[in-house]
């Protein structure tokens, strides 16, 4: 699609743009997404958004939006929640911004944020809560009439999962599931749900979808790697969580999932399974692990008619946080099912997560940056194909603009972009949707508006 100037290790979005540009200026057709973009008729109102979950990830999208909207065009009012009221007080603190007021929620009591959306007005509610929360909140939003989003959804493996084919055999409930299933219901009624923003998943299923429609003719893989040189200054010896606790334990330990048409569809295997060296762009070799990620079930389910045949999730990980989650694993410390501790119920994961240290207090101390992307293998004019497209984050940069560490901030940064062209109704439309289903020439100019830059790398002859 793209003249034979582009053909080469990188692009950026500011060639692509200004080609696209030249087509109009002549006349010509070939950039709906820009036209798209830059369209001030769409329809967009002022949104009137619950946060739900005010940790340093929320915190960050918030940031953002506020940035974004210094104006009040079409970011009106949020309403920090969390089941910590003082840290939602103190996440309003920091906005120094009117719009903002804070209320203590538990997030899984859908008929106490049921009372909330009603009583605050509101109209769209951002998940940003823990994923054992996910349904409850998806529910909520629906039984009120709100639009919603989330960065990742829930997922319960059974005790003694059935590894190999079929997904349905190691999981009782499976990623995603719960949310597509409910999308005739939000269609009827005529609201949206956006699920899965973020970095990955989120940004990369927004390259995932631009490989496949405007770099390749036909894709056969698609592969998201989660990398990066990012070290964290101190002990040696200290095991250091750079995202929610929560999140890492349920993505690592659950049994991995990916898709494989030629083997039957979704495979599963144990934890820590697929182990392999690849060079990451920019940082060099990292150490990947496959981990359950929602990736591969979105990705075939918007781009099987690409030609997509296999998609995998690998994610790179310290040596000593894996030999960690290991331990935890064969001591049963990873379980969601309450013990009892004398005159006490607790729930093992819930006690680790509390001791571990908070993202939003780890900072300067973080160095390097995080790259991650999509690695698309497939067919270009007849002949064999193979780039990655990423976009790298770098600890310096994160505290400069956010004043949070690299991880939290690439991922709150991603999930702010679609909120914005949620608001600007560019990514709105009645169903169930994550993010392959939307144009994604509007979210990459975006990115380069932002200065949250991407790149692509050609790996074209490498194995």
């Amino acid at each position: 699609m793209y003249p034979e100037a582009f053909a080469r290790d990188c692009i950026t979005y500011v060639e692509i743009t200004n080609w696209y540009r030249d087509k109009e200026d002549n006349g010509a057709q070939g950039a709906p997404g820009l036209l798209f973009l830059l369209d001030d008729s769409r329809e967009e109102w002022n949104m009137r958004m619950m946060l739900v979950g005010s940790g340093a990830v929320g915190e960050c999208i918030v940031k953002m939006l506020k940035e974004r909207d210094a104006k009040r065009e079409w970011f009106e009012y949020c309403l920090l929640c969390d089941l910590d009221e003082a840290r939602a007080r103190e996440v309003k603190e920091h906005m120094e911004d009117e719009r903002f007021d804070f209320a203590k929620v538990n997030a899984t009591d859908k008929e106490g944020m049921k009372k909330l959306i009603e009583a605050y007005h509101i109209d769209f509610v951002m998940d940003a809560a823990s994923p054992f929360c996910s349904n409850y909140i998806f529910d909520a939003a629906y039984e009120s009439g709100s639009d919603y989003a989330n960065m990742g959804t829930w997922s319960v493996p059974k005790e003694n999962p059935t590894y190999g084919p079929g997904i349905e055999n190691s999981y009782h409930e499976v990623m995603t599931k719960y949310n597509f299933d409910a999308d005739e219901k939000w269609k009827k009624q005529g609201n949206t749900a956006l699920i899965c923003l973020g970095i990955d998943p989120g940004v990369v299923n927004v390259f995932a979808r631009y490989l496949c429609e405007y770099e390749f003719d036909e894709v056969e893989e698609l592969h998201v790697r989660d990398g990066g040189n990012i070290e964290v200054e101190g002990d040696e010896e200290e095991i250091v969580f750079g995202f929610n606790v929560w999140t890492v334990l349920d993505e690592v330990m659950n049994p991995n999932v990916e898709y494989d048409l030629e083997k039957g569809g979704f495979i599963v295997e144990k934890a820590f399974a697929g182990k392999e060296v690849f060079c990451m762009p920019e940082v060099g070799n990292n150490t990947f692990i496959k981990v359950e990620h929602e990736e591969t079930v979105t990705m075939p389910r918007y781009l099987a008619s690409y030609g997509l045949k296999k998609c995998t999730f690998k994610i790179s990980l310290d040596e000593k946080l894996i030999q960690a989650l290991k331990v935890l694993d064969q001591l049963h410390l990873n379980t969601i099912k309450k013990i009892r501790v004398g005159d006490v119920e607790v729930v093992p994961r819930d006690v680790i997560a509390a001791c571990a240290p908070a993202p939003k207090n780890i900072r300067d101390e973080m160095k390097g940056k995080m790259v991650v992307g999509v690695l698309a293998v497939g067919k270009k004019d007849g002949h064999d194909k193979k780039v990655m497209m990423y976009q790298s984050f770098s600890n310096v940069e994160a505290m400069e603009r956010f004043s949070m560490q690299a991880v939290v901030a690439q991922t709150g940064f991603g999930a702010a972009l679609a909120l914005e062209l949620y608001a600007k109704g560019i990514y709105r439309k009645p169903g169930v949707n994550s993010l392959e289903a939307f144009n994604p020439l509007p979210y990459l100019a975006l990115m380069e508006e932002t200065g949250f830059s991407y790149t692509i790398k050609d790996y074209t002859g490498e194995v």
